[in-house]
Formats: structure tokens, sequence, C-alpha cells
């Protein structure tokens, strides 16, 4: 019998530890999430800063529920605010710390920038109806945009999406386009992506100055009632007490708390500062615990009803209601998370760990009575699921929602400055969700313009030669490779522009073909070299960052397999299908998955020799092909694979 490495957790009944400070929690975001590296403002400069957010805030509340003018106007307005707003809060460099300091070039380059949009703002008719005549101060307007955008994005969002975007525009004024005068590809080019909608103020633009923004800002008001403690403790009152009980907690938590906040880096490191010392304290390996905590925040964002921004964006990139977006995404999500809780439970297992005392968990009783926290989630879902009214009026309403229940908690009332601060938080928060957004959009308005959508989709299917599933892997490896350190909705943007067309083009269905490109852009977070999640986790496990990507995309295995499920058979996603092959589908993927799982890990009963091993994953792999054959064969391994470790436990338990 193993020996039992449980270690006692110095947990207060809120489910916290110490043993993460808030100084150490702000050096891993600031390290692995530029959005975290902000100016220093004190004194008069930081009221009037605030002030600006704020207003921003209440602006983009009016403009979404009551503004009824052109949409150029709104969109503009948008992005030249967040300009604005975006240079008062980002510096050029990182870690410049200098109180009340930002130099006379941002200052110029701020105002420039902001400028460019809104004379488009007070313009927009004018440049409307001159067709495609524009002038050549038009066209400096139009740049002077465009590099303003492009440098608040690597402030804040970083290089990888400005690599692409580079690649694109250089091919684009290089081969794409055939004006043969290089002044009038530039005029062209800049003409489409900064004076019409097929550039900067496409979709991805449209759906966050409509959308995004105000779920944003509901998300920083939902915060402030406590709801990511809540959900910690309620983690800890279903899974604490069972075998590996922090790890459990931490995949249940951060699924609830991830699909909240809406970012994979920002998840590992505030839910991981609490759950990461609690497992390391269990018994488990630093690199697995930052790992588990990782591939769970990275998750969140596929967790309905939220899934982060990008929901959002896919209603409209469909054209579907979102209510079915998060209908559909409930069973491939379920399938995720219970993949790495399997992992987790097998993990605790071979280690012989087990729960957190009793006596140190949450009173169930006593938390329940916080149940009302939950119900700005619930009422959202409702309002919206059963369109009673548009999903931006829903969110407005539940942010006035979250203001009622925190009434209730004398702990997390939302007094008047708590308000303010969450609408402060808001605005700053939108910033750069708005500017990949743009960025996006420049990448789909370059490929669009010279054909090159379509040369990739015929080259990509050229390749796999009429055969699907080498159609949906190097799909699977585009969308990995162009969303390594991209945010999730401008991810989601690169990939709906480059990658679903080829799925769609295979015949498979356009909402399976988005949730394929949408997850696995998602996955890049973890995936080894460029995955900041797990860099994250790693920083707050201490632990190795390579060693600890690994293990996240090991715990994670259930996102690589199901996407290919659903494209072979949509009826994971509930398209065209009947309940009884939705429950088949789901059952024989979850054996898939657990079969895959303890492979992965090499334990089940006892410790698994290769020939197992080998035999569970081939037959989890098996049943990703939805026939009637691989199912059966695939089964058959698995029951065989687990009977023989079964065999060789009571071997065991005869020896001893």
């Amino acid at each position: 019998m193993k020996e039992n490495k449980s270690k006692k957790v110095n947990t207060s009944p809120a489910g916290q530890t110490d043993a993460v400070s808030e100084a150490d929690v702000d050096a891993v975001m600031k390290k692995y999430d530029r959005e975290s590296n902000v100016r220093v403002w004190t004194g008069k400069y930081k009221l009037a800063v605030r002030g600006i957010l704020i207003a921003f805030s209440l602006w983009c509340i009016y403009v979404t529920l009551f503004a009824t003018f052109l949409e150029e106007i709104r969109l503009t307005s948008f992005l030249g605010l967040i300009v604005l707003i975006g240079f008062l809060t980002y510096p050029a460099k990182k870690g410049d710390i200098r109180e009340n300091y930002m130099p006379i070039g941002d200052i110029i380059f701020m105002l420039l920038g902001t400028g460019a949009f809104l004379y488009f703002t007070f313009n927009a008719n004018k440049i409307i109806n001159q067709g495609t005549r524009f002038e050549t101060y038009q066209i400096i307007i139009g740049i002077v945009g465009i590099l303003a955008l492009v440098e608040l994005t690597r402030r804040c969002v970083g290089l990888p999406i400005l690599i692409v975007a580079g690649f694109f525009l250089i091919y684009a004024l290089a081969v794409g386009l055939t004006n043969p005068a290089f002044f009038g590809r530039v005029k062209f080019l800049v003409r489409n992506l900064f004076y019409t909608k097929e550039g900067i103020f496409s979709t991805p633009v449209n759906v966050c100055s409509k959308y995004i923004v105000v779920f944003i800002i509901f998300g920083a008001f939902l915060e402030r009632t406590g709801i990511s403690n809540f959900f910690i403790q309620l983690a800890n009152c279903v899974a604490g007490k069972y075998a590996g009980g922090p790890a459990k907690v931490a995949v249940i938590s951060s699924a609830l708390c991830g699909m909240v906040s809406g970012s994979s880096v920002g998840n590992t490191v505030t839910t991981g500062s609490v759950t990461i010392p609690m497992m390391k304290e269990t018994g488990y390996k630093p690199e697995f615990a930052g790992a588990v905590e990782a591939a769970s925040s990275t998750g969140g964002q596929i967790m309905p009803p939220i899934m982060g921004a990008a929901a959002f964006l896919m209603a409209d990139f469909v054209g579907v209601p979102y209510s079915q977006i998060i209908v559909r995404a409930i069973l491939p999500a379920l399938l995720y998370f219970a993949g790495i809780f399997i992992a987790v439970h097998l993990e605790a297992k071979k280690l012989g760990l087990s729960g957190i005392p009793k006596e140190e968990l949450p009173v169930f009783k006593i938390l329940i009575r916080k149940i009302y926290l939950l119900l700005p989630l619930v009422m959202l879902v409702v309002w919206v699921s059963g369109n009673y009214m548009t999903m931006q009026k829903a969110a407005s309403y539940a942010i006035i929602l979250s203001i009622v229940v925190s009434l209730f908690d004398k702990e997390n009332r939302i007094s008047v400055t708590k308000c303010l601060d969450a609408l402060e938080a808001g605005g700053r928060g939108v910033i750069s969700v708005a500017v990949a957004c743009g960025v996006a959009g420049i990448i789909s308005g370059s490929i669009t313009m010279t054909g090159l959508a379509n040369d990739l989709i015929n080259g990509i299917i050229g390749v796999a030669n009429g055969r699907l599933i080498i159609a949906l892997f190097l799909t699977m490896l585009c969308c990995i490779v162009l969303g390594m350190g991209v945010p999730t909705t401008a991810n989601y943007c690169i990939m709906a522009a480059t990658c679903a067309p080829i799925l769609v083009r295979m015949g498979v269905p356009i909402l399976a073909a988005h949730f394929f490109v949408f997850y696995f852009g998602i996955v890049a977070d973890i995936t080894p070299p460029v995955a900041l999640a797990a860099y994250a986790g790693s920083a707050i496990a201490k632990s190795n960052p390579m060693k600890t990507a690994f293990t996240a995309s090991k715990l994670a295995i259930a996102v690589f397999i199901v996407p290919y499920v659903f494209c072979f058979n949509p009826s994971m996603l509930l398209i065209d299908t009947t309940a009884v092959s939705v429950v088949q589908i789901f059952i024989t993927s979850l054996i898939g998955v657990f079969g895959l799982s303890a492979s992965l890990e090499g334990f089940l009963f006892v410790k698994m020799p290769a020939i197992v091993r080998v035999m569970l994953a081939v037959g989890g792999l098996m049943l990703i092909n939805p026939t009637l054959m691989t199912d059966i064969l695939g089964l058959l391994l698995i029951v065989a694979g687990c009977a023989w470790q079964k065999m060789q436990q009571n071997k065991t338990k005869v020896v001893v």
C-alpha cells in the first residue's frame, strides 16, 4: 500500500491560501500578460484617467442601447476613443513604472491617432458618398490611424498578431494587388482597410463595439460580487474531500471562473494563486499543478454560457443566434473537462493522495446561502436564450442585477466607489480586445481583397486530396500556429477568415467548422512553444515552464480529439440529429477520452505496461471516427485494457 502523501492545506473558509502573495501575482501577470503592464498614474492625473475610462464605459453602454446614428459613426468613434484611452493606459516599453509620465511622442501619437479616427466620425456622410475618389491627405490620415492601431496593439497585445498582419499586408502590396503603381496599391489598400467595412471596421470591431464591450463591463461588475470566491468554495464543497481534491477543485473553479474572465493567462494567475499552492501541498508535482490550472483556465473559454467573448463573434460570423451557440457548446465542453478530471483523478490514485480534511472545507449549508450570486448569470442566459431582448440589453440588465444581488453580501457589496471601479476596469479591459479585433480586420481584409483566402483553401484541399482527416489535421496546425500569443477574440477572427472556409469547402457544416477552428485557436495557449497560460501557471507553481506546457497539453488531450469528433459527426453539436444519436456519440467519445487519459497517465488500477497503454490509446483514437465498426473495436480494446489492469491489481493483492 502506497504512503499517503497528503498534507494539510491552510485554507480559510473563503477557500483562499496565503502561499502566493499579491506581489507575486502582479509580477507574474506583468510578465506573461501584456494587459497588466500599465502606466502608473497618481493624484489628479489618476483621477483624470479614471474619469475618462468611466466615461468611455458609460458611453459604450449608451451607444449599444440607444444610439441610432450611422454605423460608421459608431465604429469610428469607438476606435478613436480606444486609441485615446489605450495610449493613456499602456506605455511604449514593458515595465515602465515612472509615475505620471507620458513622453511627448506618445502624446502626439495619441492625438494624431485619435484624430484620424474622429476625422472619419465627423465626416462619415461625405466619405461614404465620395465613392473611390480619395485625396492624398485622406490616405495619409488613414495611414496614421492604421499605425496608431498597430502601435497600440504592440503595447497591449504583443507582436505575434502583428507579425501575421504584417505578412498579409506585405503580400498584398508586393504580390496580391494588381495596380502597377506602388502608390496606387497603397491607396487602394488604405482605402479598403480604413474607409470601408471590409477592413478595420468589419465584423470583429462591429461585434466588439456592439456586444463584447457590454459583456466585458458586466464581467467587471460580476467579479466585484465575489463570484470567483464563491466558485472556488463551491468547487471545494463538491470535490475537495475526494482523492487529490485540490486539483479537482482547480478544474471546476477554473472552468467556472474562466468562462467569465475570458482570459487564459489572467485566470491561470488569479485562480491559480489559490489552487496551485493547494495542489502542491497535497502532493502533486509543481509541473502537474501548474498544468492543471493552465489547462482548466484555457478551457474556461469554451465553457458556456459566456465562453469568453468569441461566442458573440461566432454567432455573427455563422449567422445563428447566440443562444444556439451556447447550447451546442455544452457537450464538447463537458468532454474537455471530463478528460482533465479523469487525468487528475488517476494522478491522485497513482500518487496515493487524499482529499482536503473535512474540517478545512467550507460548510455547504452556509455556502448555499450565497447561491443568489448566480442570479445575474442565470437571468442573462434566460433573457438571451428566450429571445426576450437583445444581447446588449440583457447584459446591461445583468449589470444592474449584479449590483442588486451584491447588496445582500456585506463583504462584497457594490458601493458607488466599487461601481466606478467596475466601470473603470471594464473600460480598460475593452482596449486589448478592441485593438486585436481591429488588427484581425486588417488581416481578414488583406486576405479578402487579394484573393489569398481562396488560394489557401485550394492549396490545403489539394494536399488533402479529398480526405477530410488530412484537411482537419492541416487546419489544426494552421490554427495552433496562427493562434500562438494571440488573444481569443482576434484568434478566432483570424481562424474564421482563413481556416474555417477550408473545412466548409470539404463538406463540414459551417457551425462545426467554426467550432473546430475556435477550439484549436484557443489551445495554442497551452501548446508549446508559445504556451502563455502554461508558462504563467509554471511561474506560480515555480516549475519548469516547458515541462508544465507539455503536461498541460497532455491533460487537455480531449481538446485535440473532440473537434475531430464533431466534424466527423456533427451530432455532438446537436446538428441534424436525434436524442439517441447525441447520447450515443457522447458516451462513445467519453469512453474514448477516458482511454486516452488513462493511457497518457500510465495508470488505472496499477502501473500500466506499454502494451496496455497502446491498447487504450488506439481504442480511444478509434472512437473518434463515429462508425459502428470503429466504435466496436475501440470499445473492445478499452474494455480489454481495463480488464487486464484489474487482473494485474488482483495479482498484486494476492502477492502482498
